[in-house]
């Protein structure tokens, strides 16, 4: 994460327990293995990572307050534990054993449910924005592509997903000084992947990304090397 992890801890205390749980690593660990077995990106630390801090850097430059900020870095952290289980329907499987995870640490109601109702549709498969949490997340997860999330990487033998997230030299999720517009600015290598292929793959998650801004009172734009196509 960009920000100090000292900051963290003591500003969003559940986060921060959520965090040193090692029965919660271990499912991080282990989802991310079924991933690299099936050939998917990076689904680990590095990828919650960027995930959790984008989504708190939104709802902090939206003004919301550190409770509303902790229960949403605690869902970033524990968004894809469901592809331990499989990776069809993972926001769900995920969001049922982030239920029962965070109950058995003594977690209220209160708070659990709106950390698994933004886990439960964070996907572009069934997800909607329904809620700033939810909404949050979406964008964050959604524009973490980038060329360190190739975990297998060969030039002989790679698909679309891996082309694609090759090219991505650098990827920035930034909310511009009005709080009218997020923007995703990619800096892509088209010697890897052709910016179509990008559309290709991606087009569901952007469109579930300007229906999370637009929750939020956002416009969202996409901005690939420096042309805005979204």
């Amino acid at each position: 994460m960009s920000r100090h992890m000292q900051d963290y801890e003591t500003r969003f205390p559940l986060f921060a327990k959520v965090r040193h749980d090692r029965d919660i690593s271990v499912y991080i660990e282990e989802q991310n293995k079924s991933m690299q077995a099936l050939g998917y990106t990076e689904h680990s630390f590095a990828h919650i990572g960027v995930v959790a801090d984008r989504t708190s850097y939104i709802l902090d430059t939206m003004g919301a307050d550190d409770h509303t900020i902790d229960l949403a870095l605690t869902a970033a952290w524990m968004h894809d534990i469901g592809n331990i289980v499989n990776r069809i329907d993972h926001s769900q499987s995920g969001a049922v054993m982030a239920f029962y995870l965070l109950d058995k640490m003594g977690i209220p109601a209160t708070d659990i449910a709106p950390i698994i109702r933004a886990i439960g549709n964070h996907d572009e498969g069934s997800g909607v924005p329904v809620s700033e949490i939810a909404a949050a997340l979406i964008l964050a997860d959604k524009s973490d592509v980038r060329r360190s999330r190739v975990q297998d990487y060969s030039p002989v033998n790679y698909d679309i997903h891996d082309r694609v997230n090759y090219s991505v030299k650098s990827s920035k999720l930034l909310i511009n000084d009005e709080r009218t517009a997020i923007n995703l600015k990619l800096e892509v290598d088209t010697k890897y992947s052709e910016i179509g292929e990008y559309f290709e793959i991606f087009m569901e998650r952007m469109l579930l990304c300007r229906k999370a801004a637009a929750f939020l009172k956002l416009e969202f734009h996409l901005i690939v090397n420096e042309q805005t196509l979204m």
